[in-house]
């Protein structure tokens, strides 16, 4: 084995040959938190495996467990993950201001979701993002692709040091797109998660030279101190004067809506219940300005914008992107 500093961490992995009786066992695991405030990344370096401490902190046993499930193979490894997930959810409950969303999320996600409804209709309606971009505003839309290109490996590689899931990015691409060609002065967001779309809406306006983003969002209870993680890819340079708020749609947007002023782009993301969306759209309504672009991803996990842009007629258009859907209205 090898110790060897990782990541500006200050902390050397530990580095198993190819030969290793470990390697079998690990392939394929996620990363893991054991305890005594150890976290350890599992990474692929040149065809080996390292384990990479990022942080020591005494008191917890957790850590013998851990170690002696990596030994045992993926399976108790699994376990261990399992375990520090309901820790995690059993901590964050007790917390005020989590448990009625958390609670709220846990509800929504108990309606039947309709999904291959709305999977197929998504599908039936769906039209080319790049022929859309291109159509409006070739020189722009090469913009947004040259700016993702170089953004997706840092923000990757940022993810890949902090070794926790934290779901999938919007289109930060096509969101790139928008806040470039409507020049919004108000932007306004629900969904931050690693901050992807966070990003692309941040670095348009200031392409912009003026613009204001203010984001609603809701830690993922499941993970330990969870807020140290939301907008993780957003660099710092881009951090200042950004309006972030991180206890749920209805507490967030009852402090955002009265302040923002007259909103001229939404992107909704954040909870992907026929409900939540719902509550989203009828709060924000009266201070969308006439002209705004509304943005949803994820609209073929239920049939909630199908049946929306049915009932309030006029154009809309769906994007495929990896196998999901977003939808788009005021273009």
């Amino acid at each position: 084995m090898v110790w060897r500093r990782f990541a500006g961490l200050g902390v050397a992995p530990i580095r198993c040959g190819s030969d290793s009786p470990w390697l079998g066992a690990l392939s394929g695991v996620a990363p893991i938190r054991c305890g005594w405030g150890l976290s350890v990344v599992w990474r692929r370096f040149a065809g080996r495996f390292a384990v990479v401490p990022v942080r020591w902190r005494w008191g917890n046993r957790r850590i013998a467990d851990s170690c002696s499930a990596m030994a045992r193979g993926p399976g108790s490894l699994a376990a261990v993950a399992r375990r520090s997930t309901f820790v995690n959810l059993a901590r964050n409950a007790l917390r005020p201001s989590y448990l009625p969303v958390m609670l709220r999320k846990i509800k929504a996600r108990l309606r039947p979701p309709n999904r291959d409804e709305a999977l197929a209709w998504a599908s039936e309606h769906a039209e080319s993002v790049e022929i859309f971009g291109e159509s409006l505003n070739p020189g722009l839309w090469a913009e947004a692709n040259h700016w993702a290109d170089e953004f997706e490996p840092q923000a990757q590689s940022i993810l890949s040091t902090i070794g926790v899931p934290l779901g999938g990015g919007g289109h930060h691409r096509l969101l790139y797109f928008l806040t470039r060609l409507t020049t919004p002065e108000t932007v306004l967001e629900t969904g931050v998660a690693a901050g992807w779309s966070s990003a692309a809406v941040l670095t348009a306006l200031a392409a912009n030279g003026s613009g204001s983003l203010w984001s609603s969002d809701f830690p993922y209870f499941r993970l330990e101190n969870p807020e140290r993680y939301v907008g993780c890819v957003v660099p710092d340079a881009l951090r200042e004067g950004w309006n972030l708020y991180l206890k749920g749609d209805r507490s967030n947007l009852a402090e955002i809506l009265p302040t923002c002023g007259p909103i001229s782009l939404f992107h909704y993301d954040s909870d992907k219940s026929y409900d939540g969306r719902t509550f989203a759209m009828d709060a924000v309504a009266a201070h969308l300005t006439p002209e705004c672009v509304i943005v949803c991803d994820d609209i073929d996990d239920n049939t909630w914008f199908r049946d929306w842009v049915i009932k309030r007629g006029g154009a809309y258009r769906v994007f495929e992107r990896g196998g999901k859907y977003v939808g788009l209205v005021g273009l």
